[in-house]
């Protein structure tokens, strides 16, 4: 097949045409191909060539010449000896200076007998137009617009032949102007252009070599001159465009070595990304194991390559497959639309009606639901048949209201295969399309099958369905509304973007990153073909995170999407949406980053040191308390042995807490400190839910011994913590703790082992206080009336407030629902700061509660008292 056919071929197979083998490969790569008897040249792909502009661009390192305003000094001279020219082809590419609208000499070339020999000069009109004049032999052409004076790189040529005195002007591709006569002595007398001159590039020269004036001076940059001494082609002058070099007959060839520069132009090396077609292709020479460059059109041989994940997943998805699709969209056709495996597909050459045809019936399917949910091979069948179509070439007479059909099919299709419901399955060939963003390459191809719809009366297209459209005028726009590919975009491929952004900078911390807004698509079109031009867009994000950064997405068919953000800047953020700029067309989206917001080292330092204070009061509180407990011999009761359990469990906690932070530099130390606390805590929550069924046993209901509740609660307070501490230890080993704490680590989720049961714990601790609060208010309202029946509505609304109140105020803090702080503190560093008052005093509430006004500690007390006194 010729390249482009191999490169389709490939393409159509999820392959890729191989890809030039490295300089240590050569040699065995051959050995391979002849031991397959394969002989002769075989297609390659570059590996540098640009995004799928293979056949249209090329780079081309060049030194530049910068001539800074107009003045009588500045000049290049060209140190080569020229012959006499019959004919002749000068060739540059050239940057005006938009500053300047008066004559400029391109370059003048003098002989001792004629100053003015061979010259090209421009100046800009009223209408913005650069318009060049040739001089040959002192007889001028007319000033005639070549291309706008608009800053941007132009190429030239001028050629001139003797015969006739025929010449013409190119520009970036096309002939501006042309005519004969100029200076042309008649077929008796020919007169050549004069060799052994002097070729001065900036300046006119008035003397040979010299005499230069400043209102004739050039004023823009100039690169890769070259003079050939003949007439060249279309079709050459289109390759010299494309910075291919021709040899034969070339008089001087663009090089800083060949130059003599003034020192006040300053020479610059730099890329050109030349615009023109390539129709050589790189072909490898089996045998010989070198490279050479072979036309595109030639019949070759090649080779397709997968990666191994990409080859064996596409096996998987074929052997797995149980072809429900391809059944019904074959059966409906009554002919084979999809075949059986993606690898015997050949290269199809649709014409405009059966492509109508195959995606009229490929959208039925899809749209009846005949297969909810699409299979690996399913999907890359759809894929293949796009591709196909994207490929076809619009034939005159094609009847356009089928193309509009056609594209109303394309778009209807796209979105159906990017539902939510196929995601699983995008993510299954991940290897061999490297993601949904296949579907958007397919798209932008597609667009440009619309040209023959646009006529002087219809200047605007525009096809949409669900959230994917695509508009085509001048400019071409194609966007796919948010939740259309980003539901089925991997999250993978945008994590890595953020991986050296994943440092907390600015008072937030990165956590994650997700597509937020639509993908849109944009590009210039002159000719049919596409030119980079700057872009200025805003894009809206439907959901508001803390931070987010502009970043563009190239769209390849190799990598399937490359995040980046060269070329582009933020001009205006928004909470809802997101303006910029960006000097270059493309695929453009914006990624938002999930953040954290991170407090400040003032707002870290007083969060501590308020725990460090409170955590030791409530440390002492707990400990005055149980020693209390202990020695002034209170009456043993269920609710004594529980509150000594609890106030024990909070004790060590705290006191760990207190110390957790001298632990972080030591690995195990810290590892250690983190399964404590989580045991002590948890248990003191465990012991939080038994002071609560406890409660409940005495106020609601009563339906168990005392000694069987006892071995219940001692289960309840210490045995589910060890369990849950032990399970958490032993599934999330290697990342139960936190990266700069000590304490379970929340990017892993190890942190739900504590707040899962805490929150269960909290939510029946609860119900309980609400019940026991119940009973309480009826229970004080029946003493009310029963005692004080004639008791004013007053002093009957305070007995009420206060029998609800003293559960509550007493109850509280015992029952951990200081706690529920907690889930607010994300939400402002004010909750921050009430969470630690409340939680870090706790123990200090128990030394007032259940120690200081305790009667049956007083009681005890006051008998130590007495006994004393006796």
């Amino acid at each position: 097949l010729d390249w482009w056919q191999a490169d389709r071929y490939c393409e159509q197979r999820f392959a890729q045409l191989l890809f030039e083998p490295q300089d240590s490969e050569q040699g065995s790569f051959s050995k391979l191909l002849q031991s397959h008897h394969i002989r002769g040249s075989v297609w390659l792909k570059e590996r540098d060539s640009v995004l799928h502009k293979t056949k249209r661009r090329r780079g081309h390192t060049v030194p530049v010449l910068i001539f800074r305003d107009k003045t009588d000094t500045k000049y290049v001279k060209v140190l080569s000896d020229f012959p006499a020219l019959p004919a002749v082809t000068a060739c540059a590419h050239l940057q005006w200076d938009t500053r300047t609208q008066e004559v400029a000499t391109i370059f003048s070339y003098a002989v001792p007998a004629f100053i003015n020999e061979f010259q090209l000069r421009g100046c800009v009109d009223e209408e913005g137009f650069v318009r060049f004049a040739l001089i040959v032999h002192g007889h001028h052409s007319p000033y005639l617009p070549v291309f706008r004076a608009d800053g941007q790189w132009h190429h030239f040529c001028v050629t001139w032949q003797q015969d006739n005195g025929t010449w013409a002007i190119y520009a970036d591709g096309k002939r501006r102007a042309s005519a004969s006569g100029l200076c042309s002595v008649g077929p008796s007398a020919p007169q050549a252009i004069l060799g052994q001159g002097t070729f001065i590039i900036g300046q006119d020269q008035d003397s040979l070599g010299g005499t230069f004036r400043a209102k004739e001076s050039f004023s823009g940059n100039i690169t890769d001159l070259h003079i050939w001494q003949k007439v060249l082609s279309t079709e050459q002058i289109e390759k010299v465009r494309s910075c291919w070099v021709l040899e034969q007959d070339l008089v001087f060839g663009w090089s800083s070595n060949a130059l003599e520069v003034e020192s006040t132009v300053q020479a610059v090396t730099t890329q050109l990304l030349c615009p023109g077609p390539v129709e050589e292709c790189r072909v490898l020479e089996v045998g010989s194991s070198g490279f050479s460059y072979a036309s595109c059109l030639q019949t070759l041989p090649f080779i397709c390559h997968y990666s191994k994940d990409a080859y064996w997943q596409l096996k998987r998805a074929q052997l797995e497959s149980s072809h429900s699709l391809a059944s019904c969209v074959n059966s409906l056709a009554v002919r084979t639309v999809i075949p059986d495996s993606v690898f015997t597909t050949g290269v199809q050459d649709m014409n405009l009606s059966v492509a109508l045809d195959v995606l009229d019936i490929l959208a039925t399917v899809l749209r009846g639901g005949e297969v909810p949910v699409l299979e690996p091979s399913d999907l890359l069948a759809v894929l293949q048949l796009l591709s196909q179509v994207s490929h076809m070439e619009i034939q005159e007479g094609d009847e356009l209201e089928m193309l509009e059909q056609l594209g109303q099919y394309f778009m209807e299709i796209a979105e159906l295969i990017l539902e939510e419901q196929n995601s699983g399955t995008w993510s299954s060939i991940s290897q061999v399309t490297r993601g949904p963003m296949a579907v958007v390459e397919l798209c932008d191809r597609m667009v440009s099958l619309l040209v023959p719809l646009l006529t002087p009366e219809r200047t605007k297209i525009t096809i949409q369905y669900g959230n994917i459209g695509l508009q085509r005028v001048t400019v071409k726009n194609m966007w796919f509304g948010y939740g259309s590919l980003q539901r089925s975009l991997s999250s993978s491929s945008t994590t890595a973007v953020f991986q050296d952004v994943a440092a907390s900078h600015g008072g937030q911390k990165y956590l994650s990153t997700t597509v937020g807004t639509a993908v849109i698509s944009s590009a210039l079109l002159s000719d049919h073909q596409e030119i980079s031009t700057s872009v200025r867009y805003r894009l809206q994000h439907r959901v508001n995170f803390c931070v987010f950064s502009l970043f563009l997405l190239h769209v390849s068919p190799d990598a399937g999407g490359m995040w980046s953000t060269a070329g582009c800047s933020v001009v205006m953020s928004l909470p809802d949406s997101t303006a910029c700029f960006c000097n270059h067309t493309t695929h453009f989206a914006i990624l938002l980053q999930v953040c954290e917001q991170e407090r400040t080292t003032t707002e870290e330092f007083t969060l501590q040191t308020l725990t460090f204070i409170g955590c030791g009061v409530s440390f002492c509180a707990l400990i005055v308390t149980f020693v209390l407990f202990l020695v002034v011999r209170v009456p043993k009761s269920e609710r004594t042995t529980v509150h000594k359990n609890l106030i024990f469990a909070l004790a060590a906690g705290e006191a760990l807490l207190m110390f957790s932070e001298l632990a972080k530099t030591n690995q195990v130390l810290c590892f250690m400190v983190t399964a404590l606390l989580h045991l002590f805590f948890m248990a003191a929550f465990s012991w939080m839910l038994v002071e609560g069924l406890l409660l409940w046993s005495k106020v609601v209901a009563v339906n168990m011994s005392e000694d069987r509740r006892m071995k219940f609660y001692y289960v309840t307070g210490w045995g589910l913590p060890v369990l849950i501490v032990g399970v958490t230890l032993a599934t999330s080993f290697n990342k139960y703790v936190a990266a700069n704490h000590c304490w379970l680590s929340v990017q892993t989720n190890v942190i739900w082992a504590f707040v899962g049961p805490v929150l269960c714990i909290l939510a029946v601790n609860t119900f309980v206080l609400l019940r026991v609060v119940m009973v309480t208010v009826a229970s004080a309202r029946r003493r009310s009336k029963m005692l004080t029946p004639n008791s004013s509505l007053e002093n009957q609304i305070g007995t009420q407030i206060w029998a609800t109140a003293k559960p509550i105020l007493v109850l509280l803090p015992v029952l951990g629902l200081t706690w529920v702080c907690g889930i607010l503190v994300h939400l402002s560093i004010v909750w921050a700061y009430v969470f630690i008052v409340l939680n870090s005093l706790q123990g200090l509430y128990i030394f007032l509660v259940y120690a200081i006004y305790n009667s049956e500690v007083r009681n005890a007390i006051q008998r130590m008292k007495d006994k004393k006194k006796a």
